[in-house]
């Protein structure tokens, strides 16, 4: 049930983020710029010396071109030949909120928009390059049928997708470059610019840690161009110690701000819509945690995850957290002390505890490492918290505690 509701927070990037590395990397993209003003935003688009303009408001949400501003202005994307109009625009675009189907309500205030070269796209494909478990490595993925939801193509057309497994130690070679290019439907000088195309995003793979890298489309222009028009960069986090450089662009702009908070400590928190805050060590533990207290019949108001190499501090952190929630009329500690010592864990209650003036239930259950002398804290502590045996009696007294 909790499944996905436990989601890693994965690196965000703007679309212009996406789009620099890829120009980093020699992959044909878009003339653009980046504004932060609408002057910036009218300058840009006098130095593009274009035919025709786009100027996309850089949020993180999806379906901004239906999105609508508090400002008045409709739509997060607009195209104009004239660069007067660009700076009209973008005055009613930053600093005002947008919303979409997939933003809160409210909207998300809008603080770049993305000045780019307008391409018409004579047609569209679709290209990806992933890792795949069953191959034990990347695998590039085409389509001469771009610009729509793969998944509908792969369900209607299969004969339309095309994969070719790449050999880690090899790379990307000539002839599995040009293959996927005429698959895709290139054809003459256009299918060997694909190919190059096809081997730079796979550079561009490599160079980033990536796990996937998604064009849709990969289109041609009237003009015989092949051209990265949108793409989508999802990166290893086991690699961020190596990619310090595009981690530090990861925009937490429009994350929610507890989660936010919870990563500084090394926390894992997720808000649900209950009354009963779970503490606990672990994804497995978490859910278990959760479903229980709903089959006694209260609700979790959100669970937050320790983790492994847990300290004094980060306890202490999270009960702030967990506190700091206005829902939250009982707390519920469930930590099976395997990597974690279960005294540390006592030692952070109670220092917690005592500074921060708790003024709702707690309910305690402990098992595994030190865990006699992680009680032996608890009880001497003299504080009003009630210990529980296991999991389904901490669950018990938790919902009880709320209905006192």
């Amino acid at each position: 049930m909790l499944l996905s509701l436990y989601p890693r927070r994965w690196l965000n990037l703007q679309e212009y983020q996406s789009k620099k590395l890829m120009q980093e990397s020699g992959v044909a993209v878009q003339r653009f710029y980046v504004a932060d003003t609408a002057s910036e935003a009218l300058d840009a688009a006098k130095r593009l010396n274009a035919k025709e303009i786009v100027l996309k408001a850089q949020i993180l949400a999806g379906g901004r071109g239906k999105g609508v501003f508090d400002s008045g202005l409709k739509g997060g994307v607009h195209l104009t030949k004239d660069p007067a109009v660009v700076g009209e625009l973008a005055n009613k675009m930053l600093g005002y909120n947008l919303t979409t189907k997939q933003t809160p309500k409210d909207g998300v205030k809008v603080k770049t928009v993305m000045v780019a070269e307008a391409l018409d796209i004579s047609r569209e494909t679709y290209f990806a390059i992933l890792m795949d478990r069953s191959c034990n490595g990347p695998v590039m993925v085409g389509s001469p049928q771009g610009g729509m939801d793969i998944e509908e193509v792969a369900a209607s057309t299969p004969e339309l997708i095309f994969k070719e497994v790449i050999d880690i130690f090899q790379g990307v070679q000539d002839d599995q470059a040009l293959r996927m290019a005429a698959n895709l439907g290139f054809k003459g000088p256009l299918q060997r610019q694909a190919a190059d195309q096809i081997k730079r995003l796979y550079d561009l793979f490599l160079k980033v840690d990536a796990t996937q890298v998604e064009v849709n489309p990969l289109g041609e222009t009237p003009e015989g161009q092949v051209v990265c028009f949108d793409a989508k960069i999802n990166f290893d986090d086991n690699a961020e110690f190596r990619q310090k450089a595009v981690f530090a662009m990861d925009d937490m702009t429009e994350s929610d701000p507890t989660e936010t908070e919870a990563a500084k400590w090394d926390l894992k928190y997720i808000g649900l819509d209950g009354n009963i805050a779970c503490f606990v060590n672990g994804a497995g533990l978490a859910m278990a945690t959760c479903d229980i207290i709903d089959l006694h019949g209260g609700k979790p108001a959100n669970f937050l995850d320790l983790g492994g190499g847990v300290k004094e501090r980060q306890v202490y952190e999270a009960f702030k957290l967990l506190t700091a929630d206005p829902k939250v009329e009982a707390i519920l500690v469930n930590i099976f002390g395997g990597i974690v010592n279960c005294a540390i864990i006592a030692n952070g209650i109670t220092k917690a505890c005592r500074e921060l003036e708790l003024k709702v239930p707690l309910v305690v259950r402990l098992e595994g490492t030190n865990v006699h002398e992680a009680k032996r804290i608890l009880t001497e502590s003299g504080l009003p918290i009630t210990a529980a045996e296991n999991l389904d009696d901490a669950a018990k007294k938790a919902v009880a505690a709320i209905k006192k």
